[in-house]
Order: structure tokens, then C-alpha cells, then sequence
């Protein structure tokens, strides 16, 4: 009970104090009653593209174009789910307002969850940001802050969905206009009353809720999308994907992620049963819904959740998902080093197949697909890291990543709870830099940035317990300096602690041998796990460095331990890594 008091403190200390209770009138004297966020729209942002002048969204003229948000599947009246959350486009006719800019309105809201969502941007040539509050429903108050980039040079790597074109009174622009979804924290388990906009200029905001699908679930797999690459093509192809659970239960869903896309996809039914092996199902496979629906077209940029199905998901096990996409994908958001062979049909629906004939080819990458979660359960830790999280160099087929290791002992165990272990490793990513510059087709699927992605790779997953950053071996082997890679581990911590996540660290390992880890890389490493050692940032550190360096060379990896490149742990050395970790550390 300490220790969960203290975690709401410590997100109270970082987004706002805790007013004392008083009465929601009181407090409100001299101002209106809050309203629905559609009833204070007082902006046009969205023109038809014959008739672009029917809209100013920045105050200049220019506006998003109608055409391209259709393109995109984001048309009026239509629910999103991003990062979790679902938000709901405005039911506008272009050049209707259809946004409201935040003037310290007071939103009518409802419901209780982790975070608040927003979808918003900004038109200040700038990001802009400013304070508000939340009340809840037993009279207190917290305060959050809200940061939205600007709509046409925010970065790519972060928004929501980007669109090729803007308007203009003097004609269309070949130029990006981008959305973003932002979320700040709310103290748990509270009611949500209403919420208090910022009051600062150029600040647009087009939907508010409240994210709850996160609660009530446990992650059992997942995956991080490292981009969005050429695939097939397919053409009325069924996807079998193979994951590996971590814990169990009686209830499933299945999540699906349309991230960096600039066009919907099509998943015509779903699938998922146990695995029996390779492409054969133990048994018949069950069917998958989405809101009730066989299938889902999902929005650029956008998620789909299936249903909650009874289904029992075994722990430390193999599942078949499959997915049919009837219309013809030619890119797609991809997961590239599955480390684990999955399945491409002949033409058809095979979704609900018990055999294998029609599965006739391999991928080795998991396009689509981003999380399998069970109902209820301890929740999740995150593991958050490059290429040696994500299983560069283990055995394909055979899950020995370190992730799945450390899943298999908590699973035999009884000391702490058995939390879902969800591997958001992407092999190449860096804490600082992107290499996936967040939009467009790329032949690049080491992902943007550690920063740009924690959001969602990490606090919009099914409730995270606890998550651990091992990563900054391939911003240093690429020239970032140490201060630098620093900074943003610590930029990861807060902005963890302010969820009231509990945030591990993991020290860098050796990798002596390598040809771009020289002296000088070596010298920078160590100046990054001095820093982690000394503590006072992150709530506990995982000495990985020293598990598997080599006594008498300690700027390389011990033999026994490495793969070969000198880079990544093979089998033994990934294993050891999952044994060094102190259980009782994952526990918030």
C-alpha cells in the first residue's frame, strides 16, 4: 500500500499538485458549465479542395485537404484508436469548425483510465504548450501540461497520420500536414468530471478522451513497428504469424497497428488458435471480431483492437494469428527480425484452416500484427531495447531471446507475479536518432528513435508494470557522444516516473572486435554505464555490462558469450542475461 501511494505521488509531483477536495461548483464559480468538446468548436481546419477557401486553420489561409483525410480512412464522424486511445474525428462538413483552439475551455469528459488523449496540432510555426487541469469526479484536481507540434513542421517520426497536401486560397501544396495524438497522465483509478484546456495561441484540438483500453489486460506478446516496407505484394492472401506467449489466460484479444501507414488496410477475418507446429493449429481456429464485425479497415496511422474472446491462451506457448487480407497490400507496417518463420497462403480465406496445404511460403518478418494481450492478470513488463532485446543472432524458431527467457522464469516461480513480458526490441534502433524517418515506404526497419517511439512502444501498452530501457550501443557506434545518449535515457526515466511506470536501466555491453566499436566508442560506453551505476535516475539497474564482459578484456564480450560478430550474446550469453535479473526488481 506504501509503495502504491508513492507512485501516485511521484505522478502528482510531475504534472500537477493534488488540489484539496472541494466541490465542484465552488470551484467553478464565474465560469460556464463544461460542454462537450464538439459544442466549443471554433475553427475550420478541414476545405473541400474546390473550395480551399472555406477554411483557415492557421490564421493565413491554408487548411487540410478533405480528399486526403478520405484517402487516409479519417472521415467524418469515423473512431480512431492511437496509442490506446480512441478518439473520434469530428462529424464535420469541410468548412464547418470542426476544432476548438485552447483558450482555457472547460471540456465536458467522462470516464477513468491511465492517460488523457488529444488529438491536436499546432499553428504557430512552433510547438506550443501550456498547462490545464483535470477534475474529477470527488471534487479533486490534478494538472497535466499539453505540448502540440506544429501541423506542418512537427516531426513525422511522431504524429499520428501525415497527409501530402495542404490548402491554400492560392492553390493546393505539395507539402505535409500533420496530426498528432498526445497523452498525459491521469491519477488512477479517479472518475474523470471534466477537463480544463490550455490557454495559449495556436493550440488546435480536434478530439479529447479518456484512454482505458490498456486497463484490465496483460500483455502476453508484442512487437515494436520498426517501419513501413514493401511487402508480397498480396493480393486475397492469409497471414499466419506465429508468437509466443508469456502469460496466459482465459480471455484474449489481438491488436493490430496501420503505424507510419498513409493509406487504411483491409483485414477481411482473423483468426487464432494454439499451434500444434508449423503451420498446423491445435484444432479449429476461432474466429476474431472487431466491434462485432468479421472484419476492420483500419486508418492510416490507427490501430484495431478484436473483440475480448473466450479464449485460453496458454502460457510459454505458440499461437497461430491469421489474418486475411482480401484487397491487394503492397506495404505494410512491419516488425522485419521476427526470428521466427511465419506463413503466406495460396489465394483465399484460410483463416479458419487445420491444415497447412494452402500456407505454401515463408516471411520472416511480422507485418500487421502488434500485440496479443490476456484478460486481466498482473500486467506487463516492458523490455525496451535494440537488437539484442529484439533477438539478433538467437536461434530462429527456438525463442531464446533474453525476453523470452526471463518470461520462462516468471513463469516458474511464485516470489513475484507472473507479469506478461512484452519485447519491444527493434535490431538498429538508437535512444536519440531515427533511421526510420517516420513516414513513407523505407527499406530502413530499425525504427525511429527510442524517444519518439516510448510513448507507444511503452506507455500505451496493457498495463505496464515496470519497463527497462537497454539500449545506446548503436548511438555511440555511430558517433552520438555519451552526454548526449545520456540525456535521453534520462529524458526516458521521467517521462516513465510521470506515469508512474517503474523504470529499470541496463548497462551497455562490451563490443570490443566489432569494427565500428574502437577505443574510442569503448571510452564513451563506459562514461554512459558510469552514469547508470550511479543511480539516482532510474529506479534500479540491471549490471548486464557485467554479466557477460570478458575479465581479462572487458572492452569485448567473454567467447562463451558471444555470437560471433562481437556485437550480440548468442543463446548462452542472451540466457545469461535473463538469469542476472533480480526478479523482485520488475516489481512496481
Amino acid at each position: 500500500m506504501r509503495r502504491a501511494v508513492r507512485g501516485i505521488l511521484v505522478v502528482l509531483t510531475l504534472c500537477g499538485s493534488l488540489v484539496p477536495a472541494v466541490s465542484a461548483r465552488a470551484a467553478e464559480t464565474g465560469r460556464a458549465a463544461p460542454v462537450p468538446l464538439e459544442r466549443l468548436f471554433d475553427n475550420r481546419a478541414v476545405s473541400d479542395d474546390s473550395r480551399p477557401a472555406a477554411a483557415d486553420f492557421d490564421g493565413a489561409g491554408a487548411s487540410l485537404s478533405a480528399r486526403d483525410l478520405t484517402a487516409a480512412g479519417w472521415t467524418p464522424g469515423r473512431a480512431l484508436t492511437v496509442q490506446g486511445a480512441r478518439l473520434t474525428w469530428p462529424k464535420r462538413r469541410p468548412g464547418e469548425p470542426d476544432n476548438v483552439r485552447a483558450a482555457g475551455q472547460d471540456v465536458r469528459l467522462g470516464g477513468r483510465g491511465d492517460a488523457l488523449a488529444f488529438l491536436v496540432a499546432g499553428t504557430a510555426g512552433r510547438p506550443v504548450g501550456g498547462a490545464g487541469t483535470v477534475a474529477y469526479a470527488d471534487g479533486t484536481r490534478s494538472g497535466y501540461r499539453l505540448t502540440a507540434p506544429d501541423w506542418r513542421t512537427g516531426p513525422l517520426a511522431t504524429k499520428a497520420v501525415a497527409l501530402p497536401h495542404i490548402n491554400t486560397p492560392a492553390g493546393r501544396l505539395t507539402e505535409h500536414a500533420r496530426l498528432y495524438v498526445v497523452t498525459v497522465p491521469l491519477v488512477p483509478g479517479r472518475a474523470v468530471a471534466s477537463v480544463r484546456l490550455p490557454r495559449v495561441l495556436g493550440l488546435h484540438v480536434f478530439a479529447l478522451s479518456v484512454r482505458t483500453a490498456t486497463l484490465g489486460w496483460t500483455g502476453s506478446w508484442g512487437t515494436s513497428t520498426g517501419g513501413y516496407g514493401a511487402v508480397g505484394p498480396w493480393t486475397d492472401r492469409t497471414l499466419r504469424l506465429v508468437v509466443h506467449t508469456s502469460a496466459g489466460g482465459s480471455r484474449v484479444r489481438v491488436r493490430f497497428d496501420n503505424t507510419f501507414a498513409a493509406a487504411p488496410v483491409r483485414i477481411g477475418g482473423a483468426t487464432v488458435a494454439v499451434r500444434a507446429s508449423g503451420a498446423v493449429p491445435r484444432g479449429t481456429p476461432v474466429r476474431l471480431a472487431f466491434g462485432g464485425a468479421a472484419g476492420v479497415r483500419i486508418p492510416a496511422g490507427a490501430q484495431a483492437y478484436s473483440d475480448p474472446l473466450g479464449f485460453t491462451v496458454p502460457a510459454g506457448a505458440d499461437l497461430l494469428v491469421s489474418l486475411h487480407l482480401p484487397g491487394t497490400v503492397t506495404a505494410a507496417p512491419v516488425h522485419r527480425l521476427a526470428r521466427q518463420r511465419s506463413y503466406v497462403s495460396e489465394p483465399g480465406d484460410h483463416t479458419v484452416d487445420g491444415s497447412a496445404r494452402a500456407y505454401t511460403s515463408v516471411i520472416t518478418g511480422r507485418p500487421l500484427l502488434a500485440g496479443v494481450d490476456v484478460g486481466g492478470g498482473p500486467g506487463s513488463v516492458v523490455l525496451f531495447g535494440d537488437s539484442i532485446t529484439d533477438g539478433e543472432k538467437s536461434t530462429s524458431d527456438a525463442n531464446r531471446r533474453w525476453p523470452d527467457v526471463l518470461a520462462g522464469r516468471l513463469l516458474r516461480q511464485h516470489a513475484v507475479p507472473r507479469y506478461g513480458v512484452l519485447n519491444q526490441g527493434i535490431s538498429g534502433n538508437r535512444v536519440t536518432g531515427d533511421r526510420y524517418p517516420g513516414d513513407g515506404v523505407s527499406t530502413d526497419a530499425a525504427g525511429v528513435s527510442a524517444l519518439h517511439r516510448f510513448d507507444r512502444d511503452v506507455l500505451a501498452q496493457p498495463s505496464v508494470r515496470t519497463a527497462v530501457v537497454f539500449e545506446g550501443v548503436n548511438d555511440l557506434r555511430w558517433g552520438t557522444p555519451a552526454e548526449q545518449v545520456i540525456a535521453g535515457l534520462r529524458e526516458l526515466a521521467d517521462r516513465g516516473h510521470a506515469r508512474g511506470v517503474r523504470m529499470l536501466a541496463a548497462t551497455i555491453l562490451p563490443c570490443g572486435g566489432e569494427a565500428r566499436c574502437t577505443a574510442a566508442v569503448d571510452a564513451e560506453r563506459l562514461v554512459v554505464n558510469r552514469w547508470i551505476r550511479r543511480g539516482g535516475v532510474f529506479d534500479g539497474v540491471l549490471d548486464f555490462d557485467a554479466v557477460v564482459r570478458d575479465p581479462a578484456r572487458p572492452s569485448r564480450l567473454l567467447p562463451a558469450y558471444d555470437s560471433g560478430d562481437h556485437l550480440h550474446p548468442g543463446d548462452t550469453g542472451l540466457a545469461a542475461l535473463a538469469d542476472s535479473v533480480d526478479l523482485r526488481m520488475l516489481r512496481p
